[in-house]
C-alpha cells in the first residue's frame, strides 16, 4: 500500500501517542497532549499514511538566522516515528527528508538526539549528513545515552555561488 506524506493535524495526537508508547517505552513517550502543543506551537510536523492510517510522523522546530547576524538558521528534529509494521520500507527517511527540506529553506544548520543504541536511526541520519558532536548522559527517561548529531546547512541555488562555467 502506497504512504503518503501530509501534515500532521490535533486529530492524529492520539495516534501518534499510541505509537511514541510502542516505539519508546522507558523513554518518557510524548503524550497526545505534548504533540497537539508542538502543533499550537506552530512547529512543521509531517504524518505517513497508508491507506488513511497513521504510519509514521515526524516533526522539527526552525529558528531563523537574525536579520543583521552572522549565526546561522538553526532546526532540531523534535521527534521521528514509524509504525513497526512499516519499518525499513522507506518512511522514516521520507519523513527526515520531508523536514530537511524545511531546514534547508532557510539554510539552517539541524540538530537533533539518538539513542546511542539505535543503530538504524544512526545510520539513516548519518546517510543524510549528521555527524556526532556529543554525547549527553542519560538524556532518557531510561538512563540511556544520546548522540547529539549535526548537520550542516545546504546552501539554497540564490546563496550558493555562482559557477561561471
Amino acid at each position: 500500500m502506497p504512504v503518503v506524506l501530509g501534515p500532521l493535524t490535533p486529530a492524529d495526537a492520539a495516534e501518534c501517542a499510541r505509537l511514541e508508547a510502542l516505539l519508546f517505552p522507558g523513554d518518557d513517550p510524548w503524550s497526545a497532549d505534548a504533540f497537539r502543543s508542538e502543533l499550537h506551537a506552530g512547529h512543521p510536523y509531517v504524518a505517513a499514511r497508508a491507506g488513511g492510517r497513521l504510519v509514521g510522523y515526524a516533526g522539527i522546530a526552525l529558528l531563523p538566522a537574525p536579520a543583521f547576524g552572522r549565526d546561522p538558521a538553526e532546526a532540531e528534529v523534535h521527534t521521528i516515528g514509524v509504525d513497526p509494521m512499516v519499518q525499513g520500507h522507506g518512511v522514516g527517511r521520507r519523513l527526515l527528508r520531508a523536514l530537511l527540506d524545511r531546514a534547508d529553506a532557510i539554510e539552517a544548520v539541524t540538530f537533533l538526539e539518538v539513542r546511542t543504541d539505535n543503530v538504524p536511526a544512526l545510520a539513516l541520519y548519518r546517510s543524510e549528513g549528521f555527524e556526532v558532536v556529543g554525547t549527553r548522559r542519560r538524556y532518557y527517561a531510561s538512563g540511556a545515552d544520546a548522540h547529539t548529531m549535526r548537520r550542516p546547512a545546504v546552501p539554497t541555488a540564490a546563496t550558493r555561488p555562482h559557477d561561471p562555467r
